[in-house]
């Protein structure tokens, strides 16, 4: 069993991911389980925005998580969990476009996945229930904003979801995508601007409406 340095300790205390991602590395499933039910809803909401295909975002997803198994004995706590994660994500989505292709994202077989078992299907949340012209406003929105994140330049893209959907730091971010934390700034401030661009018209009608029924 590998020993816990005195940088593991600290993290693990500041971030439970951490102590949970140990635990896996020693061998227990429900760690596992717990930090697949902990960020598998999050990583598939960014796979899926970054790609535009829920399939090619589950098989990712998938893979990521396999990744995690797989290498799970050569863990060493450097930087907190999510941080981790998103490397190994951002690292096959950069091989996903060198390769022109998504790689096929097999569960492992039963032989093969110890005391863990095979890793489950990511699966779509369940809808909140609200009134059906609130929901088909929202949805409207929400494609119009979509559609706008899919329109951004790739590395655009990617730091505006992680800075969404992991709420990561710019130092974050440069650590998962191998960029300077300087250039995360310029690169979400170039985003943020094309999406003012793009999302102008829509902002603009919401406080039209705002202001219609006030």
């Amino acid at each position: 069993m590998p020993a816990i340095s005195e940088s593991s300790t600290r993290l693990s205390v500041l971030d439970p991911d951490v102590a949970l991602m140990l635990s896996v590395r020693d061998g227990s499933p429900e760690a596992f389980a717990q930090l697949m039910e902990l960020h598998q809803d999050r990583l598939l909401g960014v796979l899926v925005n970054w790609s535009g295909n829920r399939q090619e975002a589950e098989d990712l997803a998938q893979e990521v998580f396999l990744r995690v198994y797989q290498t799970r004995q050569r863990y060493r706590a450097k930087a907190r969990f999510n941080t981790w994660l998103y490397t190994i994500a951002s690292n096959l989505l950069r091989n996903h476009r060198r390769n022109n292709r998504l790689r096929h994202a097999a569960s492992l077989p039963a032989s093969e996945s110890g005391p863990f078992g095979a890793v489950r299907s990511l699966s779509q949340g369940t809808p909140v229930e609200m009134a059906p012209a609130d929901r088909a406003q929202r949805e409207e929105v929400a494609e119009t904003v979509r559609r706008a994140v899919a329109g951004l330049q790739e590395r655009q893209r990617l730091a505006v979801l992680l800075n969404k959907f992991e709420d990561m730091s710019y130092l974050q971010i440069a650590e998962v995508m191998g960029m300077t934390e300087k250039g995360v700034k310029s690169l979400l401030a170039r985003a943020r601007s094309n999406l003012r661009d793009t999302l102008g018209p829509l902002l603009d009608r919401s406080a039209q409406l705002k202001d219609h029924e006030s």
